[in-house]
């Protein structure tokens, strides 16, 4: 496995080496050990799957309020996605700020995302379907948003026309109006 920190250097993208021959590949996509010992000490106790059958979908900004907040391991099984994560943790140096990474099933790329950072993707190709481990199980009562095209965080969403969203997602706050969920602790990665 390959580890990449980005420019928010706590969410990390992981690329499993890939194994082919004339059959095909093989790959192994998560090792919990390894995971526990590169990226992020936690344990997942839930997988989730998204289809998303139009190209231009975007999903988000999602998070979930402590206890059940949320970190999450994302990958593209089929199609594409741009995958993003935004830094909603008060006190820290990279409050408000994003970073996004291409996942598609032909790359294999997966996106950590830690908890105190809201989640969202667009898709890039029809039918796109996401696989993704959480820390913490779905929480109704806990469940957030972000506005998913707030310009004052000013994500560069690759989406041609119009995007196709759900009506949740079409109101959630701005970056401005959103209370304070989580706090950034000093030595924490930033």
């Amino acid at each position: 496995m390959n580890m990449e920190r980005l420019a928010l250097s706590d969410v990390v993208k992981v690329v499993p080496a890939r194994f082919g021959d004339n059959r095909g590949y093989f790959s192994e996509v998560f090792k919990d050990g390894w995971f526990r010992e590169n990226v992020a000490d936690v344990t997942f106790v839930q997988d989730n799957q998204s289809l998303s059958a139009t190209a231009g979908t975007v999903r988000g900004l999602h998070f979930q309020l402590d206890p059940f907040g949320q970190g999450k391991l994302v990958r593209c099984i089929k199609g594409a996605i741009f995958d993003v994560a935004v830094d909603i943790r008060v006190g820290s140096p990279t409050y408000g700020q994003w970073v996004g990474a291409e996942l598609s099933a032909d790359n294999g790329a997966q996106l950590w995302i830690p908890v105190g950072f809201a989640h969202g993707f667009a898709t890039l190709e029809p039918d796109t379907i996401i696989h993704y481990k959480v820390t913490a199980p779905y929480s109704a009562k806990d469940d957030r948003g972000l506005l998913w095209n707030d310009p004052d965080i000013g994500i560069d969403w690759p989406v041609t026309g119009e995007a196709v969203l759900s009506d949740k997602d079409k109101v959630q706050p701005r970056l401005a109006d959103l209370p304070h969920s989580f706090t950034y602790a000093a030595g924490e990665q930033a």
